[in-house]
């Protein structure tokens, strides 16, 4: 199963209003120009020959691949070794299969593994946010060379009251560590940000691994953006802050919380530790940033004592708890609903086999043990395509099913209430379990008498 995000990682457009539109409006496309394309893999040229390997020993340059998810259009910087694609002047042009994943992710395709980039990037306002993007998905290309793990964990728990409360604290105390005037400072803030680390890691006690490991993925990531895609301490440090704040307005920190925490602990880290890079390959899921960072300032354990008193340093007036509870009863009510249609009521079942998401990673909705709950995607598997705009789909990665609800699906059409779901050729739908539930099945072959 391949699940991959699809929207972009960063929100740093000029206006976190239209940051948040981009993550959810359709965007006009057009055609792949040529010119912009080879501008695009000549930035990502430049940030490499800055780079020159230093940071992870190893170049971050490779086969690139801009792609138009509306019809498969590929653009690429160098020839495939399936020999697939066609030369044009400076790129080299041809056509995705639609089993290939569309999304800003890195593939392995006619024989070359690609990072891949949905078109148009132009649309990416803010030039940092491109040069970070840039970097971020050229690492993941590398990714697996440098034996880190793509992992996500369930951090689900950051869906709850407590967990996002005490994540947003920790968020507060590290945009006060990066602004800090004096490295002493500086230490108390780092101290803070541990401290409700720490304390989140007491409540929820599978936190700590499952943190760790979107952190060792989406966040190093992340680091490596603004370190490579960035080029003064200065451009680094206020993109690290302005990630701090503007992840705040997102619908979930489920799986995008790493895209803040990832660059504020790494640029931290190089201050405190420059050499943390050398030992993190192989070894990334030993130790949390937390815990790297304490390590290298000789922190002592945290008091939780102190809690209530170093809270109200960052959330004197209560208001971000009184949002948070606010948000949380918000919350409940939606889990109530999708609990009652995705679960309770009569739902369509799909075999998750061979399958690839594309999806907004800001948006997951944690329901319980019962699963994830995706309030848009594309999902792909080997019986066909399920486009979901509305009116969520369940993924229950332990069963390897997805539900949706069977209400207003019509099978004629493969069309329901938000969603089309298009099958290949060989399967069916048949009855489920309960009245009006429905599954999807392979039928079976009749084989001549």
């Amino acid at each position: 199963m391949s699940i991959k995000a699809c929207f972009p990682r960063t929100l740093q457009t000029p206006a976190l209003a239209f940051a948040l539109l981009m993550l959810s409006a359709p965007i006009a496309r057009a055609a792949i120009d040529p010119a912009q394309a080879a501008f695009i893999f000549k930035q990502a040229r430049a940030i490499c020959s800055r780079d020159a390997g230093a940071l992870w020993g190893q170049t971050l340059c490779g086969p690139m691949l801009l792609v138009d998810p509306d019809d498969l259009t590929v653009v690429a910087n160098v020839a495939d070794a399936g020999g697939l694609l066609t030369r044009s002047g400076a790129v080299f042009v041809g056509h995705l299969p639609p089993s290939v994943t569309v999304s800003d992710t890195t593939v392995l395709w006619s024989g070359t593994r690609w990072c891949e980039l949905i078109w148009p990037w132009p649309m990416r306002l803010d030039p940092d946010m491109r040069e970070v993007t840039l970097a971020h998905e050229m690492f993941h290309r590398i990714q697996e060379d440098l034996h880190i793990e793509r992992l996500d964990g369930d951090n689900r728990h950051l869906d709850t009251l407590d967990g996002r409360y005490l994540m947003l604290l920790e968020w507060r105390a590290l945009a006060a560590a990066l602004q800090a005037k004096t490295p002493e400072n500086g230490r108390i803030a780092i101290a803070d940000a541990i401290l409700f680390r720490r304390q989140r890691y007491r409540i929820f006690p599978d936190a700590e691994a499952n943190e760790t490991a979107l952190e060792s993925n989406e966040g190093v990531a992340e680091y490596t953006g603004v370190r490579l895609g960035l080029t003064t301490p200065e451009a680094r440090t206020l993109y690290a802050i302005r990630d701090l704040s503007a992840y705040t307005e997102v619908p979930s920190l489920v799986r995008s919380f790493a895209y803040a925490t990832g660059p504020a602990y790494g640029l931290l880290m190089d201050e405190v530790s420059p050499a943390w890079r050398s030992d993190f390959a192989g070894h990334q899921l030993a130790q949390g940033f937390d815990r790297r960072l304490g390590a290298a300032l000789h922190l002592a354990p945290s008091d939780f004592d102190q809690l209530k008193v170093r809270e109200a340093v960052y959330d004197g007036d209560g208001a971000l708890l009184a949002h948070e509870i606010e948000r949380d009863q918000a919350r409940q009510a939606r889990l109530a609903e999708y609990q009652a249609r995705l679960v309770d009521g009569a739902v369509l079942t799909l075999p998750l086999a061979k399958s690839n998401f594309e999806f907004q990673p800001q948006s997951l909705v944690p329901l319980g043990d019962q699963g994830t709950v995706y309030p848009t995607m594309r999902l792909t598997d080997v019986w066909g395509t399920l486009t979901m705009k509305s009116g969520g789909v369940l993924i229950r990665k332990q069963a390897k099913i997805a539900t949706l609800s069977a209400i207003g699906f019509d099978g004629v059409s493969g069309k329901g209430p938000g969603f089309e779901l298009v099958l290949k050729p060989g399967w069916t739908m048949v009855p489920g379990p309960r009245k009006g539930d429905l599954a999807l099945q392979r039928i079976e072959k009749v084989v001549p008498q």
